[in-house]
């Protein structure tokens, strides 16, 4: 059939994206596809398919997700069933907005390292490609703000460590992409499988470390209300003294898994978002003088976000939710379906089958939204109710499977984009227009590069 779209198709050229949205645009609610000669897959384009799936606690397909699962183990991402539920009760607790709230300053305190940097870069008046140094950002406010863990990962780049989880994600990437390394025998024996395992070794003995130090930390502790005393709780102190209604915590593997994971989801996607964000406001000038002068109104002078700032920013997280609307940090969701499905206009599933959401195309289908290729964060506007589809946005998919760290990574994001616009003047790079290209989160192929223009403060 003239939709059975085989994977060797899926050239890294930057037109990936727009060759799904062509056939999006040419099947009203889904298109099959083949990765390969063997994995025959759906791409769900519509939101009441994606409704139907995600109403569901099916499993993520083992494809998409078993080139990840060395580094992250069996956590959150990937767990399925009573499992999953258990991981995810316990987990909970730890994105309360208690939890949440000394995070803003440890977020505003990595922010301004990465713009320290950017600002000791203008005299060499060239373009800034924001997806490494925002990556590192992120990275680094990972491990502050879930591990009370002052990694310097942004002036130290070169630590083993980083460049590590920097090599894993590129080789994860690297082996999706390239059908002869899903291969386990063909990858392990490649210069680029040798390379990995070595990556892996160091961040998961990493890991390691981080959990036993604080694991001894809290014996002498020996109660969770000392540790409250000393300091904020953070995402460790809470996976450690979690406890079910039995009384039993996470196991050592479990624990592995779940800081894992918490690294794995908690940066890149959030990386991708904010670069994406930024992009956007320097090719909408009007929307980016807007925001500032909506950040310079809460902030005034201060360098560093509050709690209470978040709040204040309406027009701002607009910006960010129509930012990831045309570019979402996660432009597919996988599941695999454990029982049947039949849809709202009576087509049907078997069980066995694997779905891909794909949210690049609903969020711009032109039956979801008007006009959906322009920049308007209107569309998000408290005062214009909107009566889109529930499941035409899902930045963090929806559901019981949605992210659990989702206001985690908002928050991140509006202290990032409001500590810029606060110093800098964005502006495009007309010679590099960035290609998107889905990895593990949406990257550029050829990256994303803006000019950058200090602001004179104000006496």
């Amino acid at each position: 059939m003239e939709s059975k779209l085989l994977y060797k198709q899926f050239r890294q050229d930057g037109k990936h994206l727009d060759m799904l949205e062509g056939y999006a645009k040419q099947y009203d609610y889904a298109f099959p596809m083949w990765l390969g000669n063997f994995f025959p897959t759906l791409f769900v384009t519509h939101p009441d398919y994606a409704k139907a799936i995600l109403s569901r606690q099916d499993p993520k397909d083992n494809f998409a997700y078993r080139f990840i699962t060395p580094w992250i183990g069996n956590g959150l991402l990937v767990l399925s069933g009573q499992k999953w539920l258990q991981h995810r009760k316990l987990l909970t607790p730890g994105f309360h907005y208690d939890v949440l709230k000394p995070y803003i300053r440890k977020m505003s305190e990595s922010v301004n390292v990465m713009l320290d940097k950017w600002e000791e870069m203008l005299p060499e008046k060239k373009p800034v490609e924001l997806f490494h140094h925002v990556s590192l950002m992120t990275l680094d406010t990972i491990m502050k703000c879930a591990f009370s863990y002052k990694s310097n990962c942004q002036l130290d780049s070169e630590s083993d460590y980083i460049k590590a989880v920097f090599d894993i994600s590129y080789l994860v990437n690297y082996r999706f992409h390239n059908v002869h390394y899903h291969s386990d025998l063909i990858f392990h024996l490649s210069p680029h499988g040798f390379r990995f395992r070595k990556a892996l070794k160091i961040a998961r003995e990493h890991t390691v470390k981080v959990i036993k130090r604080r694991q001894e930390f809290l014996k002498q502790e020996s109660e969770l209300e000392k540790v409250k005393q000393k300091r904020h709780l953070d995402f460790l102190d809470i996976l450690l003294c979690a406890k079910d209604e039995n009384g039993h915590g996470l196991s050592n593997e479990d624990l592995q898994a779940e800081v894992d994971t918490f690294m794995f989801g908690g940066h890149d996607t959030t990386a991708s978002g904010i670069s994406w964000t930024l992009y956007c406001l320097a090719k909408y000038p009007e929307h980016q003088e807007k925001c500032r002068e909506e950040v310079r109104e809460v902030l005034g002078d201060r360098r560093t976000v509050e709690w209470e700032d978040l709040s204040k920013l309406p027009y701002t997280s607009m910006c960010i939710k129509e930012s990831m609307r045309l570019f979402p940090p996660v432009p597919g969701v996988s599941r695999e379906l454990k029982e049947p499905i039949t849809f709202c206009d009576g087509r049907s599933l078997p069980k066995g089958a694997v779905t891909i959401i794909n949210i690049y195309c609903i969020n711009r289908s032109p039956s979801m939204w008007d006009d959906p290729e322009v920049f308007d964060p209107l569309r998000f506007s408290p005062d214009n109710p909107s009566k889109r589809h529930s499941h035409a946005f899902l930045p963090f998919s929806a559901g019981s499977r949605n992210c659990i760290g989702q206001n985690f990574a908002m928050n991140e994001m509006k202290v990032a984009i409001a500590l810029t616009l606060r110093r800098f003047q964005l502006f495009p790079d007309p010679d590099k227009e960035p290609l998107m290209v889905p990895q593990l989160v949406l990257r550029s192929l050829n990256g994303i590069y803006l000019n950058m223009k200090k602001i004179q403060e104000e006496s």
